[in-house]
């Protein structure tokens, strides 16, 4: 059964060792792991100059991709991040790694305040012209931001958003109430990412986690930051584990199969979806192809939301070093 929301393959997985979010890197099982998803008939791969501080763009380089399409970003890690002349350079050190693969879609990854965006899209649709890549996104940026973004490319006449990533699963629901609305205003697609909630829908313990994970302070630069935003809720995500159990419904196999069928996404959309080892990419394709879930298990599902809405993670970007931009 094919995916009712179109898959892509995060490749934030792909990348050096010690690099940051790398957990595959030995090419021949990160092409083990492409063809495969190639195999059941997806077509895009996601990756950014953030993931693995660069590598993940370059292992997909050396990768055989069969034409597939890739999505990279631009993360503002500093104040001008986003100014014409450093989103040139970025844009092209994307271009030159990723030969010979081609962009399909370059995304904002975050917002950069410290730049007014007439500037920063005056630069994107600079390097739009030139043809460095097909499509223009946003990630993790606030929906009235979005609105904005809109209003200042049509008066300029310039390239206009039109993906939007960001994170969406049955219990991260922030994007259903003002995002989506302002997305299906503007004609904007939206990509989810995180749809097993950076793993915490798959089952895992923050508190005893995989070794080279992304939980794992030993190993990964953003352990700490994932665990403080989500210890809270670690004993929740359990127990809704334990809850579908008895429903005999593994709890990732709900999550996914609730992306695809019951969340606010439609087949213009895309689900993005990342793996460790080609037996959870296996595990994670099958669990995409599901059918609709039976109404109890939506409602221990909605159940679960309602509790969790009041704490739960904003879909929009929530770092010092960028919030405190100006």
């Amino acid at each position: 059964m094919t995916p009712r929301v179109p898959l892509i393959f995060g490749a934030a997985a792909f990348g050096a060792p010690n690099a940051l979010a790398a957990r595959i890197h030995d090419l021949s099982d990160c092409q083990e792991v492409v063809h495969y998803f190639l195999s059941q008939g997806h077509q895009v791969f996601d990756t950014s100059r953030y993931y693995g501080n660069g590598t993940s763009e370059e292992y997909l380089a050396k990768l055989d991709l069969q034409g597939a399409a890739v999505d990279t970003k631009s993360f503002p890690e500093a104040p001008g991040d986003h100014s014409p002349e450093k989103l040139r350079a970025t844009v092209k050190k994307s271009v030159e790694v990723l030969f010979p693969h081609k962009i399909r879609v370059f995304f904002l990854h975050a917002p950069d305040r410290s730049v007014s965006y007439e500037e920063t899209l005056r630069g994107v649709n600079d390097l739009y012209k030139e043809g460095l890549f097909e499509e223009f996104g946003l990630s993790n940026f606030y929906s009235w931001e979005v609105a904005e973004i809109v209003a200042i490319a049509k008066a300029h006449e310039w390239i206009q958003p039109t993906v939007y990533q960001g994170l969406y699963n049955a219990l991260e629901r922030n994007v259903e109430s003002e995002l989506f609305p302002c997305l299906r205003k503007y004609g904007i697609r939206f990509h989810a990412s995180s749809p097993l909630a950076r793993g915490l829908l798959a089952g895992t313990n923050i508190y005893a986690p995989t070794p080279g994970s992304r939980w794992d302070s030993s190993s990964s630069t953003m352990a700490e930051g994932l665990i403080s935003k989500y210890k809270t809720f670690q004993a929740a995500f359990q127990e809704l584990g334990l809850s579908l159990a008895r429903h005999n419904i593994p709890l990732a196999e709900v999550a996914l199969r609730w992306i695809q069928h019951h969340s606010f996404l439609n087949p213009g959309d895309a689900v993005i979806i990342g793996a460790s080892s080609l037996q959870q990419l296996q595990a994670n394709l099958k669990d995409s192809e599901g059918g609709p879930l039976s109404e109890e298990v939506l409602s221990i599902l909605d159940e679960a939301w309602i509790t969790f809405k009041g704490h739960a993670p904003s879909y929009f970007v929530q770092w010092p070093h960028i919030i405190g931009h100006t």
